[in-house]
């Protein structure tokens, strides 16, 4: 009988929270005949939601050691062989006694903790997009780099989203392939949610493209702003639906807007409620994704799963997550992504086509499927340690 760990250290929102849901309910699915599970949590919000769910697990306290040793990241050597005689924190995952800890928060418990780990890296976008102040600045990139490296060193095992993934991660930091697992994302589970439907209150076009993203500069919202302005007097009943947060730019997107008078093409919503991400996506025409980040990206599987059309950039991992199942462009080529719109907005052959093979990718890759995997995964580790 093998021991895992699963430890959850997400904020109860956002991405990150959705692919801890992900990995807790394929803890679940772990064949309890061969593997004992332990799930544990710092959060008193994480405890709320697993007593809803009843689901066991155990609360570990962060300690003043721990909390001084994040903030300051005194030397890891120093933590690794000495926090684990005075620190009750990392006294907690030792006293477990696990074959193997999964750290699906890409934190730095996933190094900083002498156990046998699983981590995760989602994506390195620092390196491969240094435009981009968000993920590299001059300060940000030294953390983040301080921080794979470290992962890479002293974790057993590491989760990437994507074959892309895989080959960013060996040619950064010089990682064996055999100690990277693709473990590709899945759709969260409020979109296969069946039995909520809510009557939407923001008075939405019928016919609309989509397009869910915080504002970061990253997300390239501007391309299809000036995508857009090259063919508006083409199709004057266009409308493009935003959702998100804002962030380093919505303030030049708005200007941009402005200044290109297409103010009653856009409609911004702000951040909406999970259970309503669904109906958004069903009643769109199109998701059409311009980012510059990946490997792949969490809104092609929401689409798939709600019969949205595909349309996404062809950078990175993401023709291999959308296949045939998606039209791909160049976010660079404010032309391309135009032609990609008309296209979406005016041929419905090739929509009836993208929804149809959405649903299959949806069907041959979803939460089952991810359970499988990550038992593979789990077990390749396992049988080697």
């Amino acid at each position: 009988m093998k021991k895992i760990g699963l430890y959850l250290d997400a904020v109860i929102t956002g991405g990150t929270f959705q692919y801890n849901l992900s990995i807790l309910e394929a803890f679940h699915a772990l064949p309890k005949d061969q593997i004992q599970i332990v799930i544990a949590y710092t959060s008193d919000l994480w405890g709320s939601y697993l007593n809803k769910q009843n689901i066991a697990a155990i609360k570990i306290n962060r300690t003043i050691f721990s909390r001084i040793w994040y903030q300051t990241r005194t030397p890891l050597w120093f933590w690794r062989n000495v926090g684990k005689y005075f620190d009750t924190f990392s006294k907690s995952f030792i006293q477990q006694k696990c074959d193997l800890w999964v750290f699906p928060s890409q934190d730095i418990w996933s190094y900083s903790i002498p156990v046998p780990t699983l981590g995760t890296v989602h994506d390195l976008m620092h390196r491969y997009e240094k435009q981009f102040p968000e993920a590299s600045s001059q300060q940000e990139y030294k953390l983040r780099e301080k921080h794979y490296s470290r992962m890479c060193n002293k974790a057993i095992g590491i989760l990437v989203d994507s074959k892309f993934g895989q080959q960013q991660l060996v040619e950064s930091y010089n990682v064996p392939d055999l100690k990277v697992h693709v473990l590709p994302f899945i759709a969260p589970k409020y979109i296969y949610d069946k039995t909520k439907t809510v009557s939407l209150k923001y008075n939405l076009p019928n016919k609309y493209l989509f397009y869910p993203a915080q504002f970061w500069k990253h997300k390239n919202h501007k391309a299809l702003v000036r995508a857009i302005s090259l063919i508006i007097a083409k199709l004057p009943d266009l409308k493009m639906v935003f959702v998100g947060s804002p962030n380093n730019g919505y303030t030049s997107l708005n200007r941009l807007i402005e200044k290109l008078g297409l103010q009653k093409v856009f409609i911004f919503l702000d951040q909406v409620p999970n259970e309503q991400m669904k109906e958004l996506y069903t009643n769109a025409r199109a998701l059409i994704m311009p980012t510059f980040f990946g490997p792949t990206n969490i809104p092609p599987l929401e689409a798939f799963a709600t019969g949205c059309p595909v349309a996404v950039s062809n950078i990175y991992g993401m023709p291999e997550q959308v296949g045939d199942a998606g039209l791909l462009f160049n976010p660079n080529s404010d032309s391309e992504i135009a032609d990609t719109i008309y296209k979406l907005w005016t041929d419905d052959e090739t929509t009836i086509s993208l929804i149809n093979e959405g649903y299959q990718k949806s069907k041959n890759w979803g939460q089952t499927q991810f359970n499988q995997r990550l038992l593979e995964i789990i077990t390749s580790i396992i049988g080697e340690n």
